[in-house]
């Protein structure tokens, strides 16, 4: 009894096989295969550019600030100073204008007015920030601060990225969407009298 050989069966050729592994789609129009490629290369910027703009932007922002609180450090100081003045118990307002005095390191006396707490008596000792020139000023930006506007700095800058990607996504696909009801339209003008000639006949 002879054997016989099993049919071979013939697969789909290969190209059409490379087709669909590829996942084309014959109906696909070109538009269509732009906007597929163009909305993975805006994936891979917002991956990309993301972080380093998170960072970039942080990081800039934190530097910045951790100059400006070198240099006030470096100008201004802290002396203890003497309330001259009274100060109005007035429950509507947390701190009010007062005159104090202190003494420079020198032995220069100076006066000037700060704010201080309602309610402080006269006499009162209390800690203020003076510069070089002996006027009073607020107190050196700190790292804590340096810190603070580097992580919102990064974070509006990694929402505005994620905002320009979103736009221009949005943008590119009104532009093909309109493309493309333009062309509907004009294939369906060449289509249209087929299919009404058929309803008249």
């Amino acid at each position: 009894m002879s054997k016989r050989s099993a049919p071979h069966a013939s697969g789909p050729p290969p190209s059409r096989k490379h087709q669909a592994a590829a996942g084309s789609n014959p109906l696909r129009r070109p538009s269509d295969r732009f906007e597929c490629w163009f909305r993975r290369v805006l994936m891979l910027v917002l991956a990309v550019g993301l972080p380093l703009a998170a960072v970039g932007a942080g990081m800039t922002a934190y530097g910045s600030t951790m100059r400006t609180a070198h240099a006030q450090t470096a100008q201004r100081h802290e002396v203890t100073a003497r309330l001259t003045s009274a100060v109005a118990d007035d429950r509507g307002a947390a701190r009010q204008p007062a005159e104090v005095r202190w003494t420079e390191q020198n032995g220069t006396v100076r006066t000037g007015t700060t704010l201080v707490r309602t309610g402080t008596s006269k006499g009162d000792i209390l800690r203020i920030w003076v510069d070089r020139e002996g006027t009073i000023t607020g107190p050196p930006v700190t790292a804590t601060t340096a810190w603070s506007n580097g992580f919102f700095t990064g974070g509006m800058a990694a929402l505005g990225m994620v905002v320009g990607v979103y736009a221009v996504r949005a943008g590119v696909g009104l532009v093909l969407d309109r493309r493309r009801f333009a062309q509907w339209d004009a294939e369906w003008d060449l289509v249209e009298p087929q299919w009404s000639a058929r309803f008249r006949r």
